[in-house]
């Protein structure tokens, strides 16, 4: 089953004006596993994306939520 790429990521982090290596910094990944979440290559833990949507002032359904 093909993982569905994570453009509302992508956008949330442009949006907040930071790089993939600035994010994964910020929430102490490396910049290869914010590049696989957006892919949509990686799930990430709950943990991970918490912290995510803390960095891009985003909550979780705006974020992770999938219809």
């Amino acid at each position: 089953m093909e993982q569905a790429r994570n453009e509302r990521m992508r956008a949330a982090r442009r949006e907040a004006g930071l790089s993939q290596a600035q994010l994964a910094s910020a929430v102490g990944v490396t910049r290869q596993t914010i590049c696989c979440i957006e892919a949509g290559d990686y799930n990430p833990t709950l943990n991970l994306c918490i912290a995510i949507c803390k960095q891009l002032g985003k909550t979780l359904d705006q974020v992770f939520w999938t219809e």
